[in-house]
């Protein structure tokens, strides 16, 4: 029965003091979250740990949350704050772990996973704005207008970004250390455009 509530009625209990209904946004969201710190760390048990931190962040903070906002949004903002400070604690040398596994499903094709492991490589090496605008648009799958609230912007300036940043992408894909055997697949068509 709970499972079935929307998120926005299960933060209003956990503000008013329901401790057990966090336990189902974590079921929800602790995938999800966790996928988004891994895209931007490269580091799983840093991810681990952030999403740790986030779901803290959110019990601890309860009664900030608005009744009739959206949870997503302002869990994403917590989710930001926590690996802004995370950041800022240690500056962690970012790389590509070996076991770095995508969200995204690939086939069973030697080469799609190489394709792959270059994507999430290029993706590495963007500069962090960029990388998270990407990353909340493509793979978190939050609205423009979800990620203008996000970021205090407008949709417009989002839409922006988010093309200026698969731009760059695209580069950084196709650069020498990065070069690919020809598929006729365009990079739109991996982040689901």
């Amino acid at each position: 029965m709970t499972n079935l509530l929307p998120d926005e009625e299960l933060m209003s209990q956990v503000r008013s003091g329901v401790g057990e209904m966090l336990g189902v946004l974590f079921d929800r969201y602790q995938m999800p979250l966790f996928n988004f710190f891994y895209k931007l760390t490269g580091s799983r048990s840093a991810s681990e740990d952030l999403v740790q931190e986030v779901f803290f962040r959110i019990l601890k903070y309860r009664q900030s949350y608005r009744p009739g906002t959206s949870f997503r949004g302002w869990m994403y903002q917590i989710a930001r704050n926590a690996r802004v400070d995370a950041f800022r604690r240690q500056r962690p040398e970012v790389g590509l772990e070996p076991e770095m596994e995508p969200a995204i499903v690939p086939s069973d094709s030697a080469q799609q996973k190489q394709e792959t492991q270059m994507l999430y490589r290029a993706l590495l090496q963007m500069p962090e704005e960029k990388k998270e605008v990407l990353i909340l648009s493509r793979f978190q799958g939050l609205k423009y207008e979800e990620i203008a609230q996000l970021l205090g912007c407008e949709v417009n300036t989002v839409k922006t970004r988010v093309h200026r940043a698969l731009q760059e992408l695209r580069e950084l894909f196709h650069q020498p250390e990065n070069a690919r055997p020809a598929t006729g697949k365009s990079l739109e068509g991996t982040f689901g455009s």
